[in-house]
């Protein structure tokens, strides 16, 4: 065939119906779409029933028909071609995602992808929880309903700065066998798909323009088997659904009334919507006359029905309010009555429900001044304006050996395919090893197991990522991740754990091995912690336990001081906390650790030396000590308000900037300091 020449690229859309089906060809010009030829075949037999292709072959040949038709009144062998699945068995998910940022960055394209990539992903995770059978489902198609900048709604988030951004997103899922069967139609068709949408996406992508989109509009496309339904609302489309039941209905009950066939019933049912008086033959083969208003009168209960449930699904879909307006499209809904019906069922003026035809076709050229414009042609052409969406396009992918179907978006990454043929998602992320749980003083805790190995990623035998970006027959193999080695910790593993705790006893420096009590039982810093396990850490000595481990027994007559103050032998003596026993035979001063455990060492008192006075500076205050000969460290926490019964984390104690003992001798003038270090 000689190939006419045309402006631009010509585009072939196809709408397979239930009823019949209809091609488009026509070609963008500028912003307007110009319709070359249009072509309508009515199946021979009801080889589609309810949007599903019960005969593949018979739907082949009538598509086979319609292309023919075509390329002999465009002149141009037409060779792929844009379809649409119904929403007979459409689901939907809506989900909200965000991602957190650790610092304020500016949002980039590719994070924009991740965002969207990663709500798919979610939406496609629920939805495999609500499904009960083997069937398999592709998610075919999704939209943003609404971007988040920091919590707050935003139309475009490319270039804004952002610590966290969030999407609502509405995920749409078709079963294998929908598309299997339709691709299969247009392969024996002798075509090759070039582009996939959904019906309600096409018919909204026309009949409700961007515009429009901020009102909360429902689109009722009535078709033969299904009526596909479409909400829009603050700019976006937030709702897609579908109720099972559309005009066949209608040409099922005109079948019954008048004792006609199914073909018959049709004819009558739109030859209604253009004479006052239809002439029929019945099943006895008498030839009948019935008019307009009898086959209203026959229908008028199946109208209302399909409005009542055309209007409570759009209630269900806009979160259980009514709509500000509906247009309604497709030859069902234009029988007399079902506008009405539908408004009456939501409660909205007559007028704001009205068929839509001519009135959305401003941007559409049509060559032949004999079409008649109207809302029948509305998901037809809308296919074919799918074409420029650059979306849903129909490829195939190796993944792992396996030859995998999936539908092009704008963006198509290696965990877009893996979502095709249920690849777990945690497979791309390295795994950890078992987790460990316990308690530590009463508080929860887990210790992770060690990271493994992530996934190796290759496409077409290069390193690559979930993230990259591929396209048709590319060979991607994926490596499942492996998890890491289980958790191991040991109480010196603990945060806070020390080996030991250093004390001061009589001016001596002691050091205590720590312990941690575990399930009851004391167990060293060696001790591995398993799952289940109630750890306690003792940072304490009591005094009965520092003499105890010291293996010394106190003189009689002693009296026992931590920190200074009178203490028994259950008082809790913590890090760097000082220990003194004096003895009670009248001295007044501090007795060495030889007095007080009966070994001999050369130590005199200081009873003879007069008093004196002292001024120091502690934590930036003037201190005055008097009454004593000479003065330590410790001496001060008799003249500051610092509580050493409660601990606050490690003591820190400086004298004129370094490091001093309890037992330290201090001077006049001399700069102290005295502070918890946590």
């Amino acid at each position: 065939m000689a190939q006419k020449s045309y402006p631009s690229q010509l585009v072939y859309g196809l709408d397979i119906g239930t009823r019949s089906v209809v091609g488009t060809v026509g070609y963008r010009k500028g912003k307007k779409f110009v319709v070359v030829a249009i072509s309508s075949i009515e199946h021979d037999t009801r080889a589609m029933m309810d949007g599903q292709i019960h005969d593949i072959k018979k739907v082949a040949a009538t598509v086979k028909k319609v292309t023919a038709v075509l390329e002999k009144r465009t002149g141009v062998k037409l060779d792929r071609v844009c379809i649409a699945a119904a929403g007979r068995v459409l689901k939907t998910v809506m989900v909200h995602t965000n991602i957190d940022f650790e610092d304020d960055k500016i949002v980039d394209e590719e994070d924009i992808y991740t965002l969207n990539s990663l709500a798919i992903e979610e939406a496609y995770k629920q939805f495999l929880d609500t499904q009960k059978s083997d069937i398999r489902f592709y998610c075919v198609g999704n939209s943003v309903v609404k971007y988040y900048l920091n919590n707050t709604v935003i139309t475009n988030l490319l270039n804004h700065k952002a610590k966290t951004v969030g999407v609502d997103l509405i995920a749409t899922f078709l079963p294998d066998d929908v598309v299997d069967s339709l691709n299969k139609a247009v392969e024996m068709a002798g075509l090759e798909i070039a582009s996939l949408t959904l019906e309600p996406i096409a018919a909204i992508g026309l009949a409700i323009p961007d515009r429009f989109r901020l009102l909360n509009i429902a689109l009722v496309d009535v078709g033969a088997g299904t009526s596909d339904i479409s909400i829009t609302k603050d700019g976006s489309i937030i709702a897609f659904g579908m109720i099972p039941t559309a005009g066949d209905k209608l040409t099922e009950t005109i079948a019954n009334g008048l004792m006609v066939d199914f073909n018959t019933a049709e004819y009558i049912k739109r030859e209604a919507s253009i004479s006052e008086e239809i002439k029929y033959t019945d099943i006895m083969g008498l030839d009948m006359t019935v008019s307009r208003d009898e086959v209203e009168k026959i229908v008028a209960g199946v109208v209302d029905e399909l409005a009542t449930l055309a209007a409570d699904k759009i209630i269900e879909l806009n979160g259980g309010k009514s709509v500000g307006a509906v247009f309604v499209v497709g030859g069902g809904g234009s029988f007399k009555g079902y506008t009405e019906g539908l408004a009456l069922k939501l409660g909205i003026s007559k007028d704001r429900v009205a068929l839509r035809g001519k009135e959305v076709m401003n941007d559409i050229i049509f060559k032949d001044k004999k079409v008649n414009v109207d809302s029948l042609l509305v998901t037809p052409i809308g296919i074919a304006l799918s074409f420029y969406e650059e979306t849903n396009n129909f490829i195939y992918i190796n993944f792992n050996g396996e030859k995998v179907k999936i539908y092009k978006s704008q963006y198509l990454s290696v965990m877009d395919v893996a979502m095709q043929i249920d690849f777990p998602a945690d497979g791309f992320f390295p795994k950890s090893g078992k987790a460990v749980h316990y308690t530590l003083n009463g508080a929860k805790k887990m210790a992770r197991g060690l990271l493994g190995e992530p996934a190796i990623i290759k496409v077409n035998g290069e390193l690559a990522n979930m993230n990259t970006p591929i396209k048709e027959n590319d060979i991607v193999e994926v490596v499942e991740s492996v998890p890491g080695e289980p958790a191991n910790i040991t109480i010196s593993n603990l945060g806070g754990f020390k080996e030991s705790i250093k004390i001061y006893v009589n001016d001596m420096e002691i050091s205590l091995p720590k312990f941690a009590a575990v399930n009851g039982e004391l167990e060293s810093g060696y001790y591995v912690i398993k799952d289940g396990d109630k750890v306690e850490i003792l940072d304490y000595y009591t005094t009965s336990q520092v003499a105890q481990f010291m293996d010394i027994i106190p003189e009689d007559g002693s009296i026992c001081y931590v920190n200074n103050k009178p203490a028994d032998e259950n008082t809790k003596v913590y890090e760097n906390f000082s220990v003194y026993w004096k003895l009670t035979d009248g001295k007044e001063d501090n007795v060495t650790y030889d007095d007080l455990f009966g070994e001999e060492k050369d130590q005199a008192t200081t009873v003879d030396e007069q008093p004196s006075e002292i001024s120091v500076l502690v934590n930036g205050a003037p201190v005055l000590l008097n009454g004593k000969s000479s003065y330590v460290f410790v001496d001060i926490f008799d003249k500051i308000n610092f509580d050493l019964t409660k601990p606050q984390g490690n003591i820190v104690t400086k004298r004129n900037g370094n490091n001093a003992e309890y037992m330290e001798q201090i001077s006049d003038g001399d700069v102290i300091e005295v502070f918890w270090e946590k």
